[in-house]
């Protein structure tokens, strides 16, 4: 029965898959071993002919035309093979998303999907005991023009429908009305106010007919901005977001990722320059002189004397071995081996291990892979295993050198999100400077500033250093103050 929105169902819970395709796959550069999934609010659900706001302020709301399903029968622990028989129907969907305020939500997508009329279904149910579900068909529209363009066969989803039904059935009991939001193709980019997006699904049937669930259209309006800083999160995006909202950074115009100052997160050639030549002691000194005091990654140090490392951080999470969940965790192409090899040039891995050295969390394989994609280093708060050949490979912090290895202590979790390593918070794109002093973490925005700061401290401090060796008293002079100042000032205009 329509609700009052006119949508033809009246789902209890809309889940949505994050990646099921493999042309998105591709497209995004990184292929998922297993589905995840997401919730969306069902008071985002809105039928045919509805409109979206963009609220005003925003720049990155993204269409993802996909197909839905509409869950006839419950469904607990089921296999594959029954899958297909607890779906009463199956529809067109578009899964809209305000990829401004995805940060904030990583993963869980609440505030960027959920908002209200971001869910359009419909505008027909196609029966689904009349379809074979690996030859649907999904086209997307923007403005007349085909966005997308895909289809259900075993070459083109990476997870079949039914195992999405049945394993999502493994974990919770899916209720007649339900939705499954099944992933979207390559295609999805941004759509602005004067957008009409249009998505439609279509099967052949049993008989030969065509089935359809007629062009579900939404057309883009802009809303009201006013979001309230002091509630939560407000609107944010890097070009990371940019791109993946997007779809790719050449229709996002943004500049080729082999352009190294136009990766994201990447530095100059000259900002990597200052930062080589700064001591952490001075950048640390002035991060602190701007209230930033927790910035030390501790109880690190260099595998090799003398290393000095500069890059942006990459981050990886362990957590505390436990058996079940390495068995899910730790084999196979895991968290940590999709780091490595997801690595960019000039970024450092930022390994949290909760400063536990009984075990390694990287060997010579992993680091042979880190210097092959260009990375500047790595600096772990747990082992090395390797300990010798990994210094001869890149620069190297950690706690120890330790010859176990990862599933002994660790199970390789996840990556790119905030990392507790040595103390330390570290977010992804965050700049690591190490040294024989330490590693310290400068937030990306204040970098150019602190290390400009710290390079001019280390002039005034060699120019100190060499007024005490000529026997000079340090009252007045460090910091020079009084006629030293005037002393210092001359000299370095005189330079």
């Amino acid at each position: 029965m329509p609700t009052p929105t006119g949508i033809p169902v009246t789902p209890g819970k809309v889940i949505a898959v994050h990646v099921a395709y493999e042309s998105r796959a591709a497209q995004r550069g990184r292929r998922p071993a297993q589905p995840s999934y997401f919730l969306k609010a069902t008071s985002s659900l809105a039928g045919s002919g509805e409109v979206i706001e963009r609220p005003a302020g925003t720049s990155l709301l993204a269409f993802e035309g996909e197909i839905a399903l509409v869950i006839g029968t419950p469904a607990r622990r089921i296999s594959r093979d029954e899958a297909w028989s607890h779906i009463a129907a199956v529809t067109a969907a578009n899964d809209f998303g305000l990829y401004d305020l995805k940060a904030c939500d990583k993963g869980s997508n609440v505030r960027s999907k959920s908002r209200d009329g971001y869910t359009p279904l419909g505008p027909e149910l196609i029966p689904a005991a009349e379809v074979d579900p690996t030859a649907l068909r999904i086209r997307t529209w923007v403005n007349g023009e085909v966005r997308q363009d895909d289809g259900t066969s075993d070459s083109q989803l990476i997870f079949p429908l039914a195992q999405i039904v049945a394993d999502l059935s493994q974990h919770l009991t899916l209720d007649p009305g339900d939705v499954i939001l099944t992933g979207t193709p390559a295609g999805s980019s941004v759509v602005a106010p004067g957008d009409t997006v249009e998505v439609e699904v279509t099967a052949a049937s049993a008989t030969g007919r065509t089935l359809s669930s007629g062009r579900l259209r939404t057309e883009v309006i802009e809303g009201s901005g006013d979001f309230d800083e002091s509630l939560g999160a407000v609107p944010a995006i890097d070009d990371s977001l940019i791109e993946d909202a997007w779809g790719s950074r050449e229709e996002a115009g943004l500049p080729a990722e082999d352009d190294a100052e136009a990766t994201v997160g990447a530095l100059s050639e000259e900002l990597r320059e200052k930062l080589l030549a700064a001591p952490t002691a001075g950048l640390s000194a002035q991060l602190r002189s701007r209230g930033l005091d927790n910035v030390v990654i501790d109880g690190v140090k260099a595998l090799v004397p003398g290393t000095k490392l500069v890059g942006t951080a990459k981050t990886l999470r362990f957590v505390p071995n436990r058996e079940d969940l390495f068995k899910t965790h730790g084999g196979g192409y895991n968290a940590q081996k999709r780091a490595f090899d997801s690595l960019a040039a000039g970024e450092v891995v930022v390994i949290e291990a909760r400063g536990e050295p009984g075990s390694g969390t990287l060997g010579d394989i992993l680091a042979l892979r880190a210097k092959a994609q260009g990375a500047a280093g790595v600096v772990t708060d747990g082992g090395v295993r390797d300990s010798a050949e990994v210094a001869g490979i890149l620069p190297v912090f950690a706690t120890a050198a330790h010859p176990a290895v990862l599933g002994r202590r660790h199970v390789p979790w996840e990556s790119d999100v905030a990392v507790a390593c040595g103390n330390a918070t570290v977010l992804p794109g965050d700049v690591i400077v190490g040294d024989d002093d330490g590693v310290i973490v400068i937030p990306r925005d204040l970098v150019e500033e602190v290390v400009d700061a710290a390079l001019a401290k280390e002039i005034e401090d060699g120019w100190v250093a060499d007024q005490v060796a000529a026997g000079n008293p340090i009252d007045g002079l460090f910091p020079p103050t009084g006629e030293w100042k005037s002393a210092f000032e001359s000299w370095k205009s005189s330079r």
